[in-house]
């Protein structure tokens, strides 16, 4: 059986819930929730929930390592479920699109994300999918800390709900119609 191992990013505890830098475990929330997957205890130091989905396990990780070692739990889960760098999923939140946009890419660089660097260090490359969920720029006069754990504007909590469904909808597709079907449906404008 095919094993897909989906790494959604964020930090632990009350006080960042709903900050624009947990949007990964957001993501991850509506998608193990849309596919009945079930609390799996936790290993590697995140939360983890499992089930079938079109014939593959599928395992979703939050990891509770804090988002800047949040590699800790993938290469620990990597490792752990011998799953392929083309079947782990990161996903996280990216300042440099904006607030409702997605990407998916197979591979590529951490960017700017401390979380992704992490991850790209301890898994040690940079082969693997990522689905992007835009946040929106720092605004002027803005820490870009301060900002990603910050909260959601009115207008935008608004509009999260569809925007944590199309991203759980993309992860479906990623498992289900691959890579190129994703990337075709999904990395467009908001």
């Amino acid at each position: 059986m095919n094993t897909w191992l989906i790494i959604g990013l964020g930090n632990p505890g009350a006080q960042y819930a709903r900050s624009r830098h947990n949007i990964g475990f957001e993501v991850l929330d509506v998608f193990a929730q849309k596919h009945n997957l079930r609390a799996d205890g936790t290993r590697a130091q995140a939360k983890l929930a499992s089930g079938t989905i079109a014939g593959a396990k599928v395992v979703c990780a939050w990891p509770q390592t804090y988002m800047n070692r949040s590699g800790i739990s993938a290469s620990g889960l990597a490792s752990w479920y011998k799953v392929a760098p083309a079947n782990i999923v990161v996903v996280y939140d990216d300042l440099d699109l904006p607030f409702g946009a997605l990407r998916i890419r197979e591979r590529g660089s951490a960017g700017t994300h401390n979380g992704m660097r992490s991850v790209v260090q301890l898994l040690g490359q940079m082969e693997f999918p990522r689905v992007r969920v835009g946040i929106g720029e720092v605004p002027a006069g803005w820490e870009a800390f301060g900002y990603v754990l910050g909260k959601f504007e009115d207008e935008e909590a608004e509009e999260l709900p569809d925007l944590l469904n199309r991203a759980a909808d993309c992860l479906t597709t990623i498992i289900t119609k691959g890579m190129p079907a994703a990337m075709n449906t999904y990395n467009k404008t908001k």
